[in-house]
């Protein structure tokens, strides 16, 4: 087993002063630490999104749906600053809840005030790449939202996403106990890699990536120091996705 994601640079991670910037949205106690395990949600979609760069071969229209305070477009903006010609030509920002002074520093293309539970379009446009971050979690109905987001994708275009994950014996319950105590916004749906992959398939979509990201996460770990144990929990993710913890996966639209 040689998952791509062990090839992934991440020495960028301990190298990066605007990781470490109050303009990064992360709590301060993360950034303490050369590896946060935090901030691999972030490092799995951006090297997604540009393997999908590196195969267009050209810029790509994007749309991100639940962007929080920008942290993922951040992300990227830091992952490319050396970069001549950035790997975007659009970057949309979508979400319920815009914090519209902070997101516009960033500098996203647009933003889009719309809730992607709702039964009407939540978006317009053709976009090349979706990105979920999570994000469907906090849905009661994540296949139907799924569902209304995928005619925006350009034929061969993907959705980018992750969440955390419970063993697929034990996801109904779980979601059973997220109900019960949820709050306004709060998590309500559980996910396994089997729901990822029947949820693909009810969007007519292809799951191309799917790996889970670490065995155990404590912020401010002191084993987060080191790259080794990153990669060791890669390795561990990639070979138990169902492991509790996080998931992220690509799912793409057929041509």
């Amino acid at each position: 087993m040689n998952p791509e994601q062990l090839a992934w640079n991440v020495d960028f991670i301990a190298q990066s002063d605007q990781l470490r910037a109050p303009e990064f949205g992360i709590p301060e106690r993360t950034k303490r630490v050369s590896y946060p395990f935090r901030i691999m949600r972030y490092w799995f979609t951006h090297n997604l999104l540009m393997r999908e760069h590196r195969d267009a071969g050209r810029p790509l229209d994007i749309c991100e749906i639940g962007v929080d305070r920008g942290q993922m477009f951040y992300f990227t903006q830091a992952a490319c600053a050396s970069m001549a010609k950035k790997p975007w030509a659009r970057w949309t920002a979508v979400d319920c809840k815009l914090r519209e002074d902070v997101l516009r520093q960033h500098g996203y293309t647009d933003l889009v005030s719309a809730n992607i539970s709702e039964e009407s379009p939540a978006v317009e446009g053709d976009y090349d790449l979706m990105i979920l971050l999570h994000v469907l979690e906090h849905l009661s109905n994540p296949e139907e939202a799924l569902e209304r987001l995928t005619p925006f994708l350009k034929p061969g275009g993907a959705v980018i996403g992750g969440f955390p994950v419970t063993p697929e014996p034990f996801r109904a319950l779980r979601e059973r106990q997220l109900r019960k105590k949820a709050k306004p916004f709060g998590h309500v749906s559980a996910f396994s890699p089997q729901r990822v992959q029947s949820m693909a398939t009810r969007a007519g979509l292809e799951v191309e990536f799917l790996s889970g990201a670490f065995m155990m996460r404590k912020k401010g770990f002191f084993l987060e120091d080191h790259t080794w144990w990153w990669r060791l929990n890669l390795a561990f993710g990639a070979r138990f996705p169902g492991w509790p913890g996080e998931i992220y996966w690509l799912l793409r639209k057929p041509h």
